[in-house]
């Protein structure tokens, strides 16, 4: 990745963030979605340069049916090259195991059944992007448009986050004027969505993510245990 693009990367809109990351020579790229509204306005922008771009769904086995029934219509609809990234245990054996791990140690539930397939399946890759914002929570103040990662086996690639700088308002007047379906959920009061059982409508309006894990932590790690190298 050229010098100058990182270097300019804070001054460029979404769009042509893309456009510019994706005008060089063909690099292996894939976006990490969980069918959230930043999600899907990053993979709408993204589709109008490479339609089959991979589409990583971390597929918990605790997500809620209305997440599942909505996956499967927009993969459908948009013809979506959707790779569900499974965990090495199921659920069933995760709780013979361990018990209910999301009720009493939601974190390593979390790195179980999202971190490591995760970090596992970017391997494959150069590019990651993701649909997160600064607004989202205090962990993400600090996030950069684009960034260079080191996973856990030593991998580097680059993470664009191209909503870096957007508000709540521009994510949902996106998804209305290019008349994109939304979660089901989002009508119901939810405003993070995740797992059904750590998932529930904000405790506090002003933090979306106060009803993830019943408030008691924000992330769940995927975007904390690659290394940005600064």
């Amino acid at each position: 990745m050229s010098t100058d693009l990182v270097d300019i990367a804070e001054t460029l809109s979404a769009e042509v963030l893309l456009d510019r990351v994706l005008a060089g020579p063909g690099r292996r790229a894939c976006i990490t979605c969980s069918f959230q509204a930043e999600d899907m306005v990053v993979l709408h922008m993204l589709r109008q340069h490479r339609p089959d771009i991979p589409v990583l769904f971390l597929d918990t086995g605790y997500h809620s049916p209305d997440t599942y029934t909505y996956r499967d219509r927009m993969a459908a609809s948009w013809n979506l090259n959707l790779l569900n990234v499974i965990p090495n245990i199921t659920v069933a054996d995760q709780e013979a195991a361990f018990g209910i791990l999301h009720q009493t140690d939601p974190g390593r539930c979390c790195h179980l059944r999202k971190v490591e397939p995760l970090m596992a399946a970017l391997k494959e890759f150069e590019l990651w992007f993701t649909g997160l914002r600064r607004d989202q929570s205090p962990t993400r103040k600090n996030l950069k448009k684009f960034e260079r990662h080191r996973l856990p086996e030593g991998k580097v690639l680059d993470k664009v986050n191209p909503l870096a700088d957007w508000n709540s308002s521009q994510v949902w007047d996106y998804m209305v004027r290019n008349a994109i379906e939304s979660l089901p959920l989002y009508a119901q009061g939810y405003a993070s969505i995740g797992c059904e059982p750590c998932t529930a409508i904000p405790l506090i309006a002003a933090d979306v993510r106060s009803g993830r894990w019943g408030g008691r932590k924000l992330e769940f790690g995927i975007h904390t245990f690659s290394k940005r190298e600064d």
